[in-house]
């Protein structure tokens, strides 16, 4: 199956990740939830994972035999004290505090 296919394979799932971090928005250094939630996820497809980086920050590795070759991604995972007006179902359930 080509590389696109598989990625949207896992549209509705990504979605559902998405919103669902999106409605339990967490503060900078606080973001127990979510890093959980990520770091399962990587673990779950057999990415190593190395946690409390920078507190509640995370690293996943994706190894391909021995190379020591590598590829970073970055993202940020805490929201910011701004008040949602939004009114979509997914909305933060943290009165002034949203991912935007």
């Amino acid at each position: 199956m080509p590389v696109i296919d598989r990625i949207a394979a896992f549209a509705d799932d990504l979605t559902g990740w998405r919103r669902d971090i999106h409605a339990h928005p967490e503060l900078g250094f606080q973001e127990q939830r979510t890093s959980e939630l990520v770091a399962g996820k990587l673990a779950g497809w057999g990415i190593e994972v190395h946690r409390g980086i920078g507190k509640t920050g995370l690293v996943g590795r994706l190894r391909v035999g021995n190379s020591p070759r590598s590829i970073g991604l970055r993202a940020d995972m805490d929201c910011l004290t701004i008040l949602e007006s939004n009114q979509f179902a997914h909305r933060s359930e943290h009165q002034g505090r949203m991912h935007a």
